[in-house]
């Protein structure tokens, strides 16, 4: 069985259990250890090269099995970055929704929490 996203959102736009606020632009993160964005940025900056890379094998028409182990690179550099932003996320924004937030908050954080680890559980 499928669960429903939220549909609930705070009259700032940001889910009412989500500690971040809504801000122009979209919403932002209670906070970001500096550690984590620096190696985030880096990690994206080389996957945006491995990608480059990837493209100019296909193009190359370099060997098949080539090319996927280049892949299978790619694909663990972002799992990378992910793992990096759900730890940021649990540190700051989720815990900051389920200390201070109402119990409505809270649960739409537990929601969105389940959510985001069926998804990056696959």
């Amino acid at each position: 069985m499928k669960r429903e996203r939220s549909k609930q959102r705070s009259h700032s736009g940001a889910a009412p259990g989500c500690g971040c606020a809504g801000q122009a632009g979209g919403r932002k993160a209670v906070a970001v250890d500096a550690q984590i964005k620096t190696a985030n940025l880096h990690r994206l900056r080389r996957i945006e090269g491995q990608v480059r890379g990837l493209e100019k094998m296909v193009e190359d028409e370099r060997y098949c099995a080539d090319i996927l182990v280049q892949v299978a690179a790619v694909q663990e550099s972002l799992r990378a970055v992910s793992r990096e932003l759900m730890h940021n996320h649990l540190r700051h924004c989720a815990a900051e929704a389920i200390r201070k937030g109402s119990g409505a908050e809270a649960e739409a954080m537990y929601d969105e929490l389940v959510g985001l680890m069926d998804r990056h559980g696959r």
